[in-house]
């Protein structure tokens, strides 16, 4: 009975010295309100160059959070910028490095679970960390990146206290 109650003191001793040094990480969230901050930032931009797109945003995870279809834009570009912004998001990376690599021939890229191999998805990082990302579908390529990365530049101004 001793030595139960010793291992039993023991097990504590020990539960008690991992509990008070483990901590969980902070993980930093994108907000709605952030999400549809970052979507207005894209907008203006696309109505500055009088681009119709769809503009997606999404969490870390690749969820939803804000989608804006500008008048006259394609519908077929909802699904599209969704798209585009879940493989930003999830692999953290532009979806534009997938376009790449099958245009370098590595077409096995087209096979990965979750990925489009579309230009225009952007991830959104705070302090190095991936938040979220946005997409951008409905013109060419390279204009759908550009307008994204107003959006995730204002996200990365914004969150250190700017306000463009």
């Amino acid at each position: 009975m001793k030595r139960i109650q010793v291992l039993a003191a023991t097990l504590l001793v020990m539960l008690g010295a991992l509990s008070a040094g483990a901590q969980l990480p902070t993980k930093h969230v994108l907000t709605l309100e952030a999400a549809k901050k970052i979507a207005a930032a894209a907008e203006a931009e696309a109505r500055k160059r009088g681009a119709t797109v769809v503009i997606a945003v999404v969490d870390d995870g690749g969820y939803l959070l804000v989608l804006e279809r500008l008048d006259d834009t394609q519908v077929a570009s909802v699904d599209v910028g969704i798209a585009k912004a879940r493989t930003a998001a999830i692999f953290r990376r532009p979806s534009k490095v997938f376009e790449d690599q099958v245009k370098n021939g590595r077409v096995s890229a087209l096979a990965l679970p979750g990925a489009v191999a579309l230009q225009g998805g952007v991830p959104i990082i705070v302090e190095g960390r991936v938040v979220g990302a946005i997409g951008v579908s409905g013109n060419s390529p390279q204009e759908d990146e550009d307008i994204a990365k107003v959006g995730a530049d204002y996200a990365a101004a914004a969150i250190k206290g700017g306000n463009k």
